[in-house]
């Protein structure tokens, strides 16, 4: 998917690179490199990132509607007093999930699996992620995988600049490895986000990795943009931000108000958010072009760009500390507090993950230097000793290839009589082997290469066993698939609901984070079909007392109807409520009277708890129950009363987000 880097341009890298630093191997595409001046990069990069982080933070969603005043330098402001308070660095989400994935490179070696990033996501995350973070933790408490957990069809934020964010480690410790930091920062993205919205993650993998032995901001952008989908967005955006600067090369404010107004007040409504990727961004690269190499120009133009400014901040002011190492970055930062010897005492504090241990700065920069070497080992390079000095040799022609694994997500819908294509393979692992190596495939069906394709016949559960293999290991899974019959919810005469029309003035009166169009006004889109996109998804929204609400959805027919089973497909949540605490199915007797239906399963489980960051959007819930026959049949339950910060949203009620519920003989 992505270019390599040319030789010519690696050789000119290597040609203008620090005398001492590095050294041209010849044209075989390696680099060298003195460990002591890697540890010092790497020192750079973390420190930096630290520096950005809590410099911008009082800075942060507080630039909309114009940037930053220019009144430099801005400095800590109240992030000062926390500095004092844990006596070192504290933890955010911009460092904290990259430590969290360095101590996984400890355990299981420098390229760990989605499975493994994502037992580390649900064991140390537990509160404080937002937008797409939320919207991946939630399904994979429900069983997902990335990259499906940053699929644009499951994550509704997958637009959002969260993998900006939380990725700069995969090419912290891929120095000169330009094209294996751009693909394993892509791939790492995804578990989160999708599309467009992981392009700016490319980007600054490139632009990390090759700035180990590049010094010039604008050879970086154009080295990072070398790396970007030729017809993707951002690749758009970058030319578009140069060309902007060109234009206003002593005017940033104008420059500013351009790519505000194309990307944010013009930005299509499903997308239009403070926290969009390509806007944020498109923020960064002003700022780097703008502060034209100087450490503290540029911070303050991070912060002054706006929107998610605390976030850009970070990453430039981590790349900036690799070009230059500890000497390029301001004393007065890193020892903000009287009395600190070490970069910020030397101490980084968690304050932000389920047990992630605090630690020294320094080991943190040890361990990476390690992880580091390991990498460059396995990737063909090597370390030895010349003139008394340890040295590395790095093969920046590396390729990344994404771990063996099966990614799991939605299985394939099977109704009867209906044409099927399905693969279970992602860009993940579409280039290895697949192999049914057991079971039997529901009638009409056939398996090929990794993909299901045929007309199903007969509704039923079938268990078959696929094999997954690269040539030289092998793994095997079992998958129950499940053909479903007609779904009859379409032929109702009746939906029954609660609450059928979306209160909007309450809706408008929260801090929701959806495009508007988002947003069926009415219940009867549960039998549309339709389970994303514009229109598709209801919420029970009514009036603005925060009261006990139970909620139902369900249908009613003129003559009886023999029903086994439900799906419930919930639809995108807030982080004010949008689920259900408890559900239940009920049928109407003969005697007009709503009955509990007994015995019902549920598959996969309801989440194991009501906390917001357990629930997953998108998702679909397959109800069981012995058969009942019946003219009306609903789900009921209890709606979460969710507590939020916002003034506004505090008190509105309870409320569900469905986007179908299908009901099947």
């Amino acid at each position: 998917m992505y270019k390599s880097v040319s030789i010519i341009i690696l050789l000119f890298i290597v040609a203008v690179s620090t005398s001492g630093q590095t050294q041209n191997a010849g044209k075989t595409g390696k680099y060298t490199i003195e460990v002591s001046v890697l540890r010092d990069k790497i020192a750079g990069a973390w420190i930096g990132q630290m520096i950005g982080n809590m410099y911008g933070l009082p800075h942060e969603n507080k630039y909309i509607t114009a940037p930053g005043a220019e009144n430099w330098p801005y400095g800590y402001s109240k992030s000062l007093d926390k500095l004092k308070k844990y006596e070192g660095a504290f933890s955010d989400d911009d460092t904290d999930v990259e430590y969290m994935y360095l101590l996984q490179m400890r355990k299981f070696g420098p390229e760990p699996s989605y499975a493994q990033l994502r037992d580390a996501w649900m064991y140390h995350i537990r509160d404080r992620v937002w937008l797409a973070n939320r919207g991946a933790l939630g399904l994979m408490h429900f069983g997902y995988t990335p990259p499906f957990t940053g699929s644009r069809q499951l994550n509704p934020h997958w637009y959002q600049i969260d993998p900006q964010l939380i990725n700069e480690i995969w090419a912290v410790t891929a120095p000169g490895m330009v094209n294996y930091a751009a693909s394993k920062s892509d791939w790492a993205a995804r578990i989160t986000s999708d599309d467009w919205g992981v392009e700016p993650t490319i980007l600054y993998g490139a632009m990390y990795a090759a700035a180990f032995f590049e010094s010039d901001i604008n050879t970086l952008i154009h080295i990072g943009l070398n790396e970007l989908p030729e017809d993707g967005r951002f690749a758009s955006t970058v030319k578009e931000m140069i060309a902007l600067y060109e234009k206003y090369p002593s005017d940033w404010k104008a420059s500013w108000k351009e790519m505000a107004k194309k990307y944010y007040v013009d930005e299509p409504d499903m997308t239009k958010t403070i926290w969009n990727a390509n806007l944020n961004g498109a923020c960064a690269i002003l700022a780097m072009l703008y502060g034209g190499g100087d450490f503290q120009r540029t911070l303050d133009l991070s912060c002054a760009m706006g929107f998610d400014a605390d976030n850009q901040a970070a990453t430039i002011a981590g790349l900036m500390g690799i070009i230059n190492g500890m000497k390029g970055l301001p004393e007065n930062l890193y020892l903000p507090v009287e009395g600190w010897k070490t970069p910020f005492n030397d101490q980084y504090i968690n304050i932000t993950r389920y047990d992630l241990p605090d630690a020294k700065i320094s080991a943190i920069i040890d361990q990476t230097l390690k992880s580091t070497i390991d990498l460059v080992v396995l990737k063909g390079g090597n370390m030895h000793t010349k003139a008394g000095k340890e040295v590395l040799t790095i093969n920046a022609d590396a390729a990344f290839n994404p771990p063996l694994e099966f990614c799991l997500g939605p299985l394939p819908f099977l109704e009867t009589g209906k044409t099927v294509t399905y693969e279970f393979y992602t860009d993940a692992n579409k280039s290895y082997n697949w192999t049914l190596v057991s079971g039997t495939l529901p009638e009409g069906l056939t398996f090929s290469k990794g993909k299901i394709t045929g007309i199903p016949l007969v509704a039923g559960n079938s268990k078959i066993t696929l094999q997954l293999d690269n040539g030289k290991d092998k793994i095997s899974r079992e998958f129950n698939l499940l053909v479903r019959g007609i779904n009859i919810a379409p032929l109702a005469d009746t939906i029954l609901a609660n609450v059928r029309t979306l209160n909007t003035k309450v809706l408008d009166s929260c801090w929701y984070t959806f495009g508007k169009s988002m947003y069926a006004k009415e219940v009867d889109v549960i039998n549309d079909g339709k389970t994303t996109g514009a229109g598709s998804v209801f919420y029970s929204l009514a009036a603005k007392t925060k009261i006990p609400k139970v909620d139902y959805y369900g249908y009613g027919w003129e003559t009886a109807q023999k029903i086994s089973m439900l799906a419930l497909h919930t639809g995108c949540l807030e982080e004010f409520g949008g689920w259900f605490t408890s559900l239940n199915v009920q049928y109407l007797n003969e005697a007009g009277q709503w009955i509990p239906v007994e015995n019902i399963s549920f598959v996969p489980a309801l989440p194991e708890t009501d906390v917001v960051f357990y629930q997953p959007h998108f998702v679909e819930y397959i109800i069981s129950f012995k058969t009942v026959e019946t003219k009306a049949i609903r789900i009921i339950g209890d709606a979460k009363i969710q507590d939020h910060w916002n003034k506004y949203t505090k008190q509105v009620s309870g409320f569900t987000s469905v986007t179908e519920l299908s009901v099947y003989h």
